[in-house]
């Protein structure tokens, strides 16, 4: 994906000059696998504001030796420098060269005080200015081969989640640790490099708690099963939750159900272009509230989701921005009472001009196992 990277590094090029800066040094490494295709753990970039081959010629990456030959595969288009300090030889260098490099962002979020100090020393007569999100803000919009992956996760977990079922893996007698266990190795099966977090498995009275971590606590007939999972695939994350019931559901389990599922069909529906984050939470919390459960919807609506699993928009009553095509979102809402029971649904899903994308396929019918 060579092209896809320079393409990338281009949009990065256009914002620093906007800004008036020279060059960004990236030492996040999630950042500098969205500007290079590097994977591994240690490594800097200088991408160079000047437009066109200018520009490309004057980015530099560094990493150390350990990532000699995987840095010529997936860094072949770029200037490399192998040194263990990688942040610092990018520095020193900008500072042998202060005549191209007068103004360097650095991408503040991510540096230390301390090391913004020994950066600055390293950087000499160019001005290190704070940079923060630039990356970040390109990453909100993915392109086709971001899409791509994520819908490759999210068809991995949708395909675990199934298997298990048909499997008999959900079953009263097992515990919450061992589904969990299965559910990620089917994943795993399914195509995936690993889980993209934690999987949440939560029954009985632990599905009220919004972000349980799995037990030994044994699963049981009339349960509500909450399952929090998702795949990641070529770095990219998918997220899905579902809620079933172990056997018949009770009527007061129908009705949260139900009640769940009309928020997150909302919710969805309001994903629009250009829409504030916070109307999108907003018509999803809108309908919890009308049912008299408002004070148990304890959480924001949804998040991005990429490289990390959870990025930027938040979609939350404090969230900021407005929603635009590509980006990649959850949508999540969920009830939970203390002692009971809770439900949550979860999608992953692209905005799209009119109706959204739905990436996680799953059935959000309510299942009685």
């Amino acid at each position: 994906m060579p092209e896809t990277h320079a393409h990338r590094r281009d949009a990065l090029r256009s914002r620093l000059r906007e800004r008036d800066l020279d060059a960004l040094l990236v030492t996040d490494l999630l950042n500098i696998r969205y500007l290079t295709g590097f994977t591994g753990s240690n490594a800097a970039l200088v991408v160079h504001a000047a437009d066109g081959p200018g520009g490309e010629d004057r980015t530099v990456f560094c990493t150390d030796g350990r990532y000699l030959t995987q840095a010529e595969e997936q860094v072949a288009d770029l200037e490399r420098v192998i040194d263990r300090a990688s942040d610092l030889t990018i520095a020193h260098r900008l500072g042998e060269e202060n005549t191209d490099y007068r103004r360097v962002g650095f991408e503040s979020q991510h540096v230390t005080v301390d090391d913004r100090d020994v950066l600055d020393d390293a950087a000499g007569k160019s001005e290190l200015v704070r940079a923060p999100g630039m990356v970040e803000q390109l990453r909100l919009i993915k392109d086709a081969t971001e899409i791509e992956a994520l819908r490759m996760a999210c068809a991995a977990a949708d395909r675990a989640l199934t298997d298990l079922i048909e499997h008999g893996g959900l079953r009263a007698g097992r515990t919450e640790l061992e589904v969990a266990r299965e559910l990620e190795a089917r994943m795993l099966d399914n195509g995936a490099a690993g889980p993209s977090f934690e999987t949440i498995i939560a029954a009985g009275p632990n599905s009220a708690v919004p972000h349980h971590r799995p037990t030994d606590a044994v699963l049981a007939h009339g349960d509500f099963v909450k399952m929090d999972f998702g795949a990641l695939v070529d770095g990219y994350h998918s997220d899905m939750t579902r809620t079933v019931v172990l056997g018949k559901a009770a009527d007061w389990q129908r009705e949260i159900y139900e009640l769940v599922r009309a928020s997150q069909a909302a919710g969805r529906a309001a994903v629009k272009i250009d829409t504030e984050v916070r109307d999108v939470d907003s018509a999803a919390r809108q309908v919890i509230a009308d049912a008299g459960y408002g004070e148990q919807f304890l959480h924001g609506l949804g998040h991005g989701v990429g490289l990390e699993i959870h990025e930027a928009p938040t979609l939350s009553q404090r969230g900021d921005g407005r929603i635009a095509e590509r980006m990649a979102v959850t949508v999540e809402p969920g009830v939970y009472l203390a002692g009971r029971g809770g439900v949550r649904i979860e999608d992953t899903l692209v905005v799209r001009p009119g109706t959204p994308e739905l990436l996680t396929l799953t059935t959000k019918e309510l299942v009685e196992v």
